[in-house]
């Protein structure tokens, strides 16, 4: 059924579908919406399953971990300070390998105060365990939900999927939801094991040995490994079912490109646009969409962007004190190529500011202009 709803509509109408069976959730902007819609669907009997209505972000997490290793289906949702909230037990919820999944609504994080689309919320958790997928749209955030309950619940990993706030969270737009049927044939019943059997007790976290703890930390970063080709697979297998896939990466035009810009997310719709112009202006330009953030699809990256002698990374966060956090990652999986090419990072959109055509074009022509790349990033905007 087609609608035309927000994202966070269309992201609760995923998690409808997926039959979750404990939401445990805290209310914050921009994520709200999500919260509200699943919590009034529990209530007036149009969703099973318990939603549990806590204190904080943090209790959420731990209520959502808890239940997973129980071994049911779990979902979470947050932004921004939530997020940094919940960070203690975000690494207990991928050391325990439990399969919950959230939507991570990207949000500025304090001080100063504000309500904006940033990715630094996200990514600053990048090193915690979990798999993060970045959405351009409103029907990739509801196909990546439904996609991830099937991912996480096999390679036993937590999984977040990442929209941002406003340009996606609150923009409205036509979304193919599925019927629940179409997705009970897609996504199998949960298969996470009950971690908390009375006949077959058990430690759950406990207290152990230099060398057991060094064993746990690779057996997660085994999982990790094993989730790239999971993901793969679970895509292509999404596309089968429904008719759309994503890829690990996504390329346009960059078999002749001079230039290939890399985005993600919402900046990539505006970017697909600008080089058509610049394409039309007789300029070889190519574009590489990153969605995969964790684990880091290092062979399909290489793959995408071939032997392309420059590359500009344009993104909506920033590392303090170096650099676009997608423009570390890049230059970290292309450095043992034969023949690196030279990558420029570009900082753009951070708080939510417009990435309109015009400054994907000045990114455009400025790495094109130039001959030797700085180190660190050059900021489209920020002097006001």
């Amino acid at each position: 059924m087609r609608k035309f709803i927000t994202g966070n509509t269309a992201v609760a109408e995923a998690v409808r579908l997926c039959r979750p069976d404990v939401i445990a959730a805290y209310p914050i902007t921009p994520q709200t919406p999500i919260y509200e819609k699943l919590s009034d669907w529990e209530d007036s009997g149009q969703m099973g399953g318990k939603m549990m209505r806590v204190e904080s972000e943090h209790s959420a997490m731990a209520a959502c971990l808890a239940a997973s290793l129980t071994g049911v289906r779990t979902f979470t949702a947050t932004s921004s300070q939530g997020l940094a909230l919940m960070h203690e037990m975000l690494h207990f919820a991928s050391g325990l390998r439990t399969g919950v999944i959230m939507a991570a609504v990207n949000r500025t994080l304090a001080a100063p105060w504000a309500f904006w689309s940033d990715q630094t919320d996200t990514l600053s958790q990048r090193d915690t365990g979990w798999m993060q997928v970045y959405c351009e749209d409103n029907q990739e955030s509801a196909d990546m939900i439904i996609q991830a309950f099937k991912i996480a619940e096999e390679v036993k990993l937590p999984m977040m999927v990442v929209l941002e706030a406003n340009f996606i969270s609150h923009f409205m737009e036509p979304v193919d939801i599925p019927s629940p049927e179409e997705v009970d044939a897609f996504l199998p019943p949960v298969s996470l094991p009950q971690r908390f059997d009375v006949d077959n007790p058990g430690y759950v976290c406990p207290t152990v040995t230099q060398k057991q703890y060094e064993g746990y930390r690779k057996h997660t970063s085994d999982g990790m490994a094993h989730a790239l080709g999971v993901i793969e697979r679970v895509d292509k297998e999404f596309e089968q079912a429904f008719g759309r896939g994503y890829g690990m990466v996504e390329t346009v035009n960059t078999e002749d490109a001079d230039l290939i810009l890399v985005t993600t997310a919402t900046i990539t719709s505006t970017a697909r646009l600008a080089l058509k112009h610049l394409r039309e202006e007789g300029l070889k330009i190519g574009l590489c969409k990153l969605r995969i953030f964790r684990p880091f699809p290092v062979e399909a990256v290489k793959a995408a962007l071939g032997n392309v002698p420059k590359i500009a990374v344009l993104e909506r966060n920033i590392s303090q004190g170096r650099e676009g956090i997608f423009c570390s990652e890049l230059k970290s999986a292309m450095i043992n190529n034969d023949n690196p090419p030279k990558i420029q990072g570009y900082i753009a959109g951070i708080g939510g500011t417009n990435v309109d055509p015009d400054v994907i074009k000045k990114v455009v022509h400025h790495a094109l202009a130039t001959t030797g790349f700085s180190d660190g990033p050059i900021w489209m905007g920020g002097d006001e």
